[in-house]
Parts: structure tokens; C-alpha cells; sequence
């Protein structure tokens, strides 16, 4: 019979038997907070403003309106992107800079849309100026710039960068179909067991994310037994909603066990590997210098 996992490497650290936990590496990455999230949904509010007065304005005044609508409405979209973006750039010790500067695009598109705004209530000259100026201004010190450059990728080859950050993704899109697939059963508690064993998973993508070259032996991990987990939370979720018998559910979280055990432990063993890599070259370049004195 299965066994919950309870060693130091558990998702459940509050468990008795857990142990101190000394590899940091090791630990679950947390969550990125919504902080940004949730300022940048503010930001949704104040166009209705402009969008209110366009329609109680004359043809030029509609237009100009509905046009600053428009921009301030684009912009907090791009700076909640942003702040996604910059979450999931923190969280990895490897990263390339996000493609599009979503952060940096909505502040300029702030300023230009309080602009036009300024415009459709007729104001103009030096203060229509300074309004753009200090509404792109407040936006970055609010939310700040976007990473404007690549982070940890010294000495890395960018081709197994690029495998890694591929396979991440399509595993993270797997996870969200089977935290999607667990809210049709209904259950609060699976819900978050789900959650337990995505934050396991997550530490071997974040291992792998460290040392590109594991990708070979932890793929299957990747892809096998995330869309055979995803496959199966499918369909227990679809037959435990109809009778929620509790030999079924028993059978998955089992099953959910029996993988947050396997990926620990694949984890646990990509971090040994790594570490008898490094011991091997440390004594490589120390039998190199003896050589040379």
C-alpha cells in the first residue's frame, strides 16, 4: 500500500516527522504574490471616466474620448502581462528578459492616453504635456521597469535554455489542466492536494530550470507522467462527482502520493548528480595545477 510521503522534501512541512529542512534548493518555490496584479486592476477604473464624458460630448470630443478609453483600458492589460511576466522571471535562477516590455509599454501608453484625454476636455499646451509626463511617471514608480536583461545565463548554452523553457512550458500548461480537471469534483480538500503535488513538481522544473543539461533524464517526468496525472485527475474528477465514492478518491490520492514521492526523489538525485559533477572538475583543475607548479 502506498505511504504519504513525509521525508524533509515533503509538500507538507508542517508534518511531525518532516525533519529541518537544509537544502534550500529543494524547497517549493512560492507562489508570486498579486499584489501587482491587483493595482494594475485598478487601473481598469478610471477610463470609464473618459468613456462617460465621450458620449456626452460633440463628435470631436466622442472620438478623442473613446480613443483615451481605449489606451487607458490597453495599458493596465500590458501592465498586469508585465507583472506576470516579471513574477515568473524572478522566480527562476535562469531567465531570459521578457520579449515585449509590457510594464514599460502601459506606462507610455498611460501618458499618451491621459493626453488625449486632456485633449477631449480642451486642455492643452504645457499642462496637456505634464499630465502625460507625470501619469507615465507614476506608473513606473508604481509598478517599475521590466527585467531588461537576461538573468544567470553566463556560461550557459542558450540552445538547452531554450529546450528547458519549452518543455516548462508545455509541463506547466499540463499542471493547469489538471488543476482545472480537480474543480469538477468539488472538493476543497483535492483541490488543494492538487496544489501540494503541482509545488513538487515545480522543484524539478526549477532544478532543471538550474542545470539545462538534466533535461534528458527528468523529459519523462516532464511529459509522461504529468499527461498520465492530468489524464487521470480527468477522469476521477468526472466519476467522483457523480457518487463521490471514498474508495475512489483513496485510490487518487494514493496515486498522488506515489508521485510527489517519485518527483522528490528524481529532484533529490538531479541535485546529487550535480553535486559529484562539480566535485569532479574541482578535482580536475586541482590535479591541473599541481601539474603546472
Amino acid at each position: 500500500m502506498a505511504q504519504r510521503y513525509g521525508g524533509k522534501y515533503s509538500p507538507d512541512p508542517s508534518r511531525r516527522d518532516a525533519g529541518p529542512q537544509t537544502n534550500h534548493a529543494m524547497a517549493p518555490m512560492a507562489t508570486p504574490k498579486a499584489g501587482g496584479w491587483g493595482r494594475a486592476d485598478l487601473l481598469f477604473l478610471p477610463p470609464l471616466i473618459f468613456a462617460f464624458r465621450a458620449f456626452r460630448s460633440d463628435p470631436h470630443g466622442l472620438v478623442l474620448g473613446l480613443a483615451a478609453t481605449a489606451l487607458l483600458l490597453l495599458a493596465p492589460w500590458l501592465t498586469r502581462e508585465g507583472v506576470k511576466a516579471q513574477a515568473a522571471y524572478d522566480e527562476r535562477k535562469i531567465a531570459r528578459r521578457p520579449a515585449l516590455p509590457r510594464k514599460i509599454l502601459g506606462a507610455a501608453l498611460t501618458g499618451v492616453g491621459l493626453m488625449i484625454g486632456g485633449l477631449a476636455m480642451s486642455t492643452g499646451g504645457v499642462t496637456l504635456v505634464l499630465i502625460g509626463l507625470a501619469g507615465a511617471a507614476l506608473h513606473l514608480g508604481a509598478f517599475g521597469l521590466d527585467p531588461l536583461g537576461d538573468k544567470g545565463m553566463e556560461g550557459v548554452d542558450s540552445f538547452q535554455v531554450d529546450r528547458v523553457a519549452r518543455a516548462v512550458t508545455e509541463a506547466e500548461k499540463t499542471l493547469a489542466g489538471m488543476k482545472d480537471a480537480i474543480l469538477r469534483a468539488k472538493d476543497r480538500s483535492l483541490e488543494l492536494r492538487v496544489d501540494k503535488f503541482a509545488e513538487t513538481a515545480r522543484s524539478l522544473f526549477r532544478s532543471v530550470e538550474a542545470d539545462p543539461g538534466d533535461l534528458t533524464a527528468a523529459r519523462k517526468y516532464f511529459s509522461v507522467y504529468l499527461m498520465g496525472a492530468r489524464d487521470a485527475t480527468v477522469k476521477f474528477a468526472d466519476a467522483y462527482a457523480q457518487g463521490r465514492d471514498p474508495a475512489i478518491r483513496a485510490d487518487y490520492e494514493a496515486l498522488l502520493t506515489d508521485l510527489e514521492t517519485t518527483f522528490a526523489q528524481r529532484t533529490t538525485a538531479l541535485l546529487s548528480n550535480n553535486h559529484t559533477d562539480l566535485d569532479i572538475e574541482i578535482q580536475v583543475l586541482r590535479d591541473r595545477l599541481k601539474l603546472e607548479s
